[in-house]
């Protein structure tokens, strides 16, 4: 089968590689290559889920993850509970990872699968964390995210979200935050993030993913610590920003006013069962916040502590916190991000990538 080499923003010239902004290290350049049929069966579902506005929302799916009663039921589930979120399952396109996985979403979300093929590898398990298997889809997510970028779509976030910038480049969530949205130390967590594509995050795409060799046995939001405030990203002008806990939230440290929050993500725990149960905890919680809001002035609500989680290491030492108080009025819609879920709106033609948005194990409330 004919393949072809995504165009990205680097090439090797005697010996050595460069971008748009000079020479790169050795083992800057990326090797994927991507069937062209795969591609342009790609391009035929993208087409097809595009809203008027041509947003389409996509997310990833492994044979784990769509067992029955699972995330992925959880998933669409959660379009369901959201105010005004159930006609967007028309436009989500799932990217399976196997081909288990793509068969059972076909059952239950037919015409909007996409097997997004990664020859020699089983992704089929659940990969548990730091595990050979758990780094190599992890850095096969980087990959696709980048490939994405490359092929130059025409992205629009035009889901309304006036917690991020359309002016910053790459913006990320926060394990914790440390209170200023351009400190390089806030711990970041690779779960979420919203991207605009342009050269300067197609050739950042690149050198994160390459700098996996670098970095040996760890995964992408480790090596992303490790360059994030190194040269390379000044020295091509990526603007960077992270994102505040107090809109986006996780486990790690939670959102606090419920009337503020656009996500909650399953972070600082380990295993998708116990990741499956608090979330769907967090689901209840949710839909309690949005019943009181319509009926009770004054009510206290809080996120109750996840009680899986919780028994890990992370939360050992951890004291009961209430994170909101006066709940009362609130007409969020939701939707529910288990694993590997990526959000990306796109505008046609497709020559052009503008943004993408990119989820991971949260649970994403919009205003």
């Amino acid at each position: 089968m004919a393949q072809m080499l995504l165009r990205g923003s680097m090439s090797r010239v005697a010996g050595r590689c460069r971008s748009e902004f000079g020479d790169l290290p050795n083992w800057c350049l990326s090797t994927t290559t991507h069937h062209q049929e795969d591609l342009k069966k790609l391009g035929k579902i993208l087409t097809e889920a595009a809203t008027e506005d041509k947003t389409v929302i996509i997310t990833t799916l492994n044979k784990a993850w769509s067992e029955p009663n699972s995330t992925f039921d959880l998933f669409l589930h959660s379009f369901h509970v959201g105010k005004g979120t159930k006609p967007l399952l028309r436009h989500l396109v799932v990217a399976c990872l196997d081909e288990e996985a793509y068969s059972r979403c076909s059952e239950v979300h037919p015409h909007r699968c996409y097997f997004m093929k990664t020859p020699g590898i089983d992704f089929a398990g659940d990969k548990m964390f730091m595990t050979p298997d758990y780094l190599k889809m992890m850095w096969r997510r980087i990959e696709f995210l980048g490939t994405l970028l490359k092929l130059r779509y025409n992205f629009i976030f035009t889901i309304p979200f006036p917690r991020l910038s359309k002016e910053v480049d790459f913006q990320i969530a926060c394990d914790r935050y440390s209170g200023d949205d351009k400190d390089i130390h806030n711990a970041v967590n690779g779960g979420f993030a919203f991207v605009k594509a342009n050269q300067r995050t197609i050739d950042f795409y690149n050198y994160w993913y390459m700098s996996r060799l670098r970095y040996p046995d760890r995964h992408d939001q480790d090596v992303l610590d490790q360059i994030k405030g190194g040269g390379y990203p000044a020295k091509i002008g990526l603007k960077m920003r992270f994102l505040d806990t107090k809109y986006f939230g996780g486990f790690c440290e939670p959102s606090r006013d419920l009337d503020k929050v656009c996500t909650m993500h399953a972070n600082c725990c380990v295993g998708l069962e116990n990741k499956i149960k608090d979330l769907r905890q967090v689901i209840v919680d949710w839909e309690n916040y949005v019943s009181a809001a319509k009926t009770t002035d004054g009510q206290i609500m809080t996120w109750r502590d996840p009680e899986n989680c919780m028994k890990q290491w992370w939360w050992r030492n951890k004291t009961k916190q209430v994170l909101s108080e006066n709940s009362k009025e609130n007409y969020l819609n939701i939707m529910l991000f288990i694993k590997t879920y990526i959000i990306l709106n796109f505008c046609l033609p497709m020559n052009n990538i503008r943004k993408f948005f990119f989820c991971f194990g949260s649970i994403f409330v919009n205003r």
